[in-house]
């Protein structure tokens, strides 16, 4: 479980991971040496998995999103593996949940338009063994967007 110290370092990180280890330890009232020390277990243990970039997609070209609820027709490991391997090696999805309900995935797309979506869903999603079923939801608009933790 995370402290009151290390739940400020992780929040102020994920507001702005670029900023220095002092301005860091200034916005959370350590000093520099201790700040260093916990991002440093944090970083060991884990709770820190990587450090990444937010793209604005629309201003890079990916004006479209959609969420894909996928089911499967058989639950046998063969498929599953497979279904699993190969989605994570597409770098139109950003997201794949494994759920319960009506769909057992819900992947999260983006692509630069409704053209790019028809190839993907074609010589992607439709030439996969064992799926019974894809739905589609196109997202119109994003309300809420969180990349961070509510910390």
């Amino acid at each position: 479980m995370l402290d009151v110290q290390d739940q400020r370092l992780l929040a102020q990180l994920q507001k702005d991971s670029r900023q220095s280890n002092q301005e860091l330890a200034d916005r959370v009232g350590m000093s520099p040496s201790a700040c260093w020390r916990r991002v440093d277990l944090l970083e060991k243990s884990g709770v820190i998995a990587r450090y990444t970039v937010l793209v604005d997609r629309a201003r890079a070209g990916f004006g479209m999103s959609a969420i894909i609820h996928v089911s499967l027709d058989r639950h046998d490991e063969k498929f599953v593996t497979q279904f699993v391997s190969r989605v994570k090696q597409r770098p139109e999805v950003l997201e794949c949940f494994a759920t319960t309900g009506d769909a057992d995935y819900h992947l999260r797309v983006v692509v630069s338009d409704m053209t790019a979506y028809n190839r993907f869903l074609d010589e992607f999603m439709f030439k996969l063994p064992g799926i019974r079923h894809i739905r589609t939801n196109v997202v119109l608009k994003e309300i809420k967007y969180e990349t961070a933790l509510p910390l």
